[in-house]
């Protein structure tokens, strides 16, 4: 083979090998499934807008585990929550996750499913965190944001969530009280693909099943 067709064989093989490493493409995230009042509520919210790194961004990734389509998983040690979907793969969001002494690990269901939902603080948290408001309206200021999925054992709930959050600097970290916190569009995507009743696993701390990078032309 001539050297100048050596050269660019060569060249067409790394750049193949270097796309290949680059297969990195964010599921978009637009606001088409926002509703006109989640609009206007997001458009005056009273935090500061967060700049979440990359990798915490909502992608699609492959997915090895045995949960089924429409299963929630959660990996509180790389701060992510997965919803599968069918061919092996799921959609990978951030997440922020409760400190490991008040954590929740286990399988739980969508008992309940909430818009805007109003807060009402545990006695615990009253005493750890407090004092509080015994109830707290559905807003863009309120801890739980937009949406929040309550997690049940049989018919009991288990007082934590999958919800929104107004502090969106802290995804990616281990900060809340126990429950799965998202940034409020992120929760709205989910939430409109969640069914209830639906399988949610909570891997406990030094379980992480980290696995999948986004593969290129991935879609929400």
């Amino acid at each position: 083979m001539p050297r100048s067709g050596l050269a660019l064989l060569l060249v067409g093989l790394f750049g193949l090998a270097l796309g290949g490493c680059m297969q990195s493409t964010l599921a978009p995230s637009s606001g088409a499934n926002l509703t006109p009042r989640d609009r206007q509520l997001l458009a005056h919210a009273p935090y500061a807008q967060a700049t979440i790194p990359e990798t915490y961004r909502r992608h699609i990734v492959d997915y090895s585990r045995k949960e089924g389509p429409g299963t929630i998983l959660v990996d509180t040690d790389a701060r992510y929550l997965f919803y599968v979907l069918p061919g092996g793969k799921a959609i990978r969001y951030g997440v922020a996750v409760g400190e490991e002494a008040l954590a929740f690990a286990g399988v739980a269901t969508v008992g309940r499913m909430a818009e805007w939902p109003d807060w009402i603080p545990t006695q615990e948290i009253q005493a750890r965190l407090g004092p509080y408001p015994s109830r707290i309206r559905g807003g863009p200021a309120n801890p739980l944001g937009a949406r929040a999925l309550y997690l049940y054992e049989g018919n009991k709930d288990t007082l934590y969530r999958i919800h929104g959050t107004n502090q969106p600097e802290y995804i990616g970290q281990a900060i809340s009280s126990g429950c799965i916190r998202m940034i409020n569009e992120d929760v709205i995507d989910l939430f409109d693909r969640v069914k209830l009743g639906a399988a949610v696993v909570v891997l406990a701390p030094g379980q992480s099943t980290w696995m999948g990078r986004p593969f290129a032309g991935s879609r929400s």
